[in-house]
């Protein structure tokens, strides 16, 4: 059945049908549907509407309908209703009789739809938020476990200067602590209940909207009827939060991916998380970080499309708006799951500590602590960037590491430089240097990791 047919004299077509319903994605709604029906129905006693005795068969009715849609949350789609909540009325109807068509008293399916998708949504963030402090306990656990060990950093994709490989975790854990103030930041604003706004201009009964809102579990009530049943702010900013932690989460991926390459060869994955080849018999792929790298794509499209939905509609609710649900459904799981696989393959993950150290010790990574020592001999730091420079080159043109020149060759540079110049050059020298604050020296690190992990412990 439709719930509008009353002024319509021919049926409708099954293309426009097609075309026009919903049923096939919002029945995951459902339950949401009826928790705003059930909140509803004791809305209406209080109005003077129903009686409780209506109340409490409608009530018992949805109850029933919950119980169902639990055993089996596909039910909806084995009817050939227009949408979740054409399909909880007729299933009150056929139950209940004349008084299941009293619920939709005062209410309009903009207001109810708006209330159902706040609903559906809280509920999720709070599994994408469990999801993203999984995430985040790994990569702090991988913290831990990489304890001292050495890795080249990176600018530019070349070899820069050596960081701890748990500095590097960090750097992801402060990504993923903004993301997760940005999602507890949008589920404050979303925090408004539509419930009793009715199409546009409000209810026309003398319903406590306050009280329904509390019932809700909402912290109010939406504040003008015109913006609440067209408002989907709190989709774009969820979508944009989603946005940028999968930006987050594809960043660390393509970190990973390159790390675990034989050509970096950092980091090893663990046959639990690894692809073969149905071709070479040698291959070990890191599917599943490409694949959190691949999804990131998909969830910025979704944000795309919902700002472009909402970018030209007049107010108030517009059929264009159906249109929120199947990619932000989409996004939401996506996220979700996304952060969820991030946490379970972390663990599989090891670093090569050998070869880490190794690279580290590449690329004349050290130059920077060369001119820094030129410095603490009294040189203002652009001479001293250009010695180091020198002996980059004279280094290079040897293929010897800096430390290996002999002092006389240093000397040809600057006579400033002595024997102490050496110790000067080591990886520890170097990255203990590096200690004011957010800096790789690992007294710094290692109290950055308790910090982050104090900070979590409170969290939760």
């Amino acid at each position: 059945m439709t719930m509008w047919g009353g002024r319509f004299t021919e049926a409708t077509l099954s293309e426009f049908r097609d075309f026009n319903d919903s049923l096939s994605f919002d029945y995951l709604l459902a339950q949401q549907d009826i928790a705003a029906s059930r909140a509803w129905a004791k809305g209406l006693v209080q109005a003077g509407i129903i009686n409780n005795n209506e109340a409490q068969q409608l009530d018992q009715g949805l109850a029933d309908l919950a119980a169902a849609l639990k055993l089996d949350p596909r039910l909806p789609l084995q009817s050939q209703e227009e949408d979740i909540h054409s399909w909880v009325e007729s299933q009150l109807t056929a139950k209940l009789g004349s008084v299941a068509k009293k619920l939709h008293t005062g209410r309009s399916r903009n207001d109810l739809v708006a209330t159902d998708l706040r609903l559906w949504t809280r509920l999720q963030a709070g599994s994408v938020r469990q999801s993203l402090l999984a995430a985040i306990a790994a990569l702090l656990e991988f913290a831990q476990q990489a304890e001292q060990a050495v890795m080249p950093g990176f600018t530019h994709l070349q070899r820069a200067q050596p960081v701890l490989v748990a500095h590097w975790a960090l750097a992801y854990v402060e990504m993923f602590k903004r993301d997760l103030g940005r999602l507890d930041d949008a589920l404050v604003r979303m925090d408004s209940c539509p419930l009793g706004c009715g199409a546009l201009a409000g209810t026309g009964i003398a319903i406590d909207r306050l009280v329904l809102a509390k019932e809700l579990g909402f912290a109010n009530a939406a504040l003008n009827s015109l913006d609440a049943v067209s408002d989907r702010d709190y989709l774009v900013e969820l979508s944009a939060a989603a946005s940028l932690c999968m930006t987050h989460l594809s960043r660390l991926s393509e970190d990973v991916i390159f790390f675990c390459s034989g050509e970096a060869g950092f980091f090893k994955l663990g046959d639990a998380i690894s692809s073969g080849s149905s071709l070479m018999p040698q291959k070990k792929n890191p599917d599943v970080f490409e694949l959190l790298r691949g999804k990131t794509g998909r969830v910025l499209g979704h944000l795309v499309a919902i700002l472009h939905v909402l970018k030209g509609l007049p107010l108030a609710y517009n059929k264009d708006m159906q249109e929120d649900k199947q990619g932000f459904f989409d996004l939401m799981h996506s996220w979700q799951q996304s952060l969820m696989v991030l946490a379970t393959v972390l663990p599989h993950l090891t670093v090569n500590r050998e070869q880490c150290r190794k690279a580290a010790e590449l690329g004349y990574s050290n130059a920077t602590d060369l001119a820094d020592y030129l410095v603490s001999k009294g040189m203002p730091f652009r001479d001293a960037h250009e010695c180091a420079g020198e002996l980059v080159l004279v280094a290079s043109r040897q293929q010897q590491p800096l430390e290996a020149l002999s002092l006389d060759q240093m000397q040809q540079v600057s006579l400033l430089i002595s024997a102490d110049v050496y110790p000067a050059l080591t990886l520890e020298a170097g990255m203990a240097r590096r200690c004011a604050l957010a800096g790789t020296a690992p007294v710094k690190v290692m109290q950055a990791l308790s910090d982050a992990k104090s900070w979590f412990t409170k969290l939760i």
